[in-house]
């Protein structure tokens, strides 16, 4: 394959994935890390495709995208996800979620609890579960973002800080084999960190997606947390940092 049948297939690849590594670009082209990265270049200078740390991805899709989009990417996932967790959660538990898609989702698959106190900063969680079943839900205050409708800065931070809760949880944009969970958010992760601080049991739930990603801001190493809830296996480098951490793994199952 020429230079130039190989960027038509760099664009192909990517706009399949949305984001690929570089050396899974090497893998499927089957040439070298140093070509991929040659040919790369010109298609990250023209803007065709961002680069981000050791993979590209598609402009569009760098950051995370708005709320309800997210929503309906990987559904099925995701409430599969939920289920699992949702069955660990009895009546009367207290639960603190931070806002994601996967939390939302597993908010909904809380709907047939009782007596639950729920302490988040997302405005979609609290209207799911509040007023219903007996629940006592707090909502911390804070900057509203219009995308996810979820309240963020110090005052969030500050009031979720007073709780200790059974279940911990939050959702992740990403994560990498060297810096663990990720965001692509700099309030988020510290709101994120702060959840996890609060919990006996500390849980990320995350897709499969958001494995290999790496984001902007660390919310914690794979020490920061006691279990993983997702839907597929992980690759085996991230697999072994958490198995490294003592971090339980848990995978959905339908």
């Amino acid at each position: 394959m020429n230079h130039s049948k190989r960027h038509g297939e760099i664009l192909r690849l990517v706009q399949e994935a949305g984001t690929i590594t570089i050396a899974d670009l090497a893998t499927r082209l089957n040439v070298s890390l140093e070509t991929v990265r040659r040919d790369v270049k010109p298609l990250t200078s023209d803007g065709s495709v961002l680069k981000m740390h050791g993979a590209i991805g598609l402009p569009a899709l760098a950051g995370e995208a708005p709320f309800e989009r997210r929503m309906r990417e990987n559904a099925d996932a995701k409430r599969l996800i939920a289920r699992t967790v949702a069955a660990t959660i009895r009546d009367g538990d207290s639960v603190m979620l931070d806002t994601g898609t996967t939390t939302s989702f597993l908010a909904r698959e809380l709907l047939s609890h009782r007596r639950l106190t729920v302490i988040t900063n997302s405005s979609d969680i609290a209207r799911t579960l509040a007023t219903v079943n007996g629940n006592k839900v707090y909502m911390a205050g804070g900057e509203l973002r219009s995308d996810s409708g979820a309240a963020f800065g110090g005052s969030a931070v500050e009031f979720v800080s007073r709780f200790s809760v059974n279940h911990a949880v939050i959702s992740t944009g990403a994560v990498d084999a060297v810096m663990g969970v990720m965001d692509y958010d700099l309030e988020e992760a510290e709101f994120a960190r702060m959840v996890l601080s609060r919990g006996a049991r500390r849980l990320v739930v995350t897709d499969h997606s958001k494995f290999g990603r790496q984001g902007l801001v660390q919310v914690c190493g794979f020490d920061g947390f006691g279990e993983l809830v997702t839907d597929r296996a992980p690759p085996r480098d991230i697999a072994q940092a958490l198995d490294k951490a003592a971090a339980k793994l848990t995978i959905a199952a339908a």
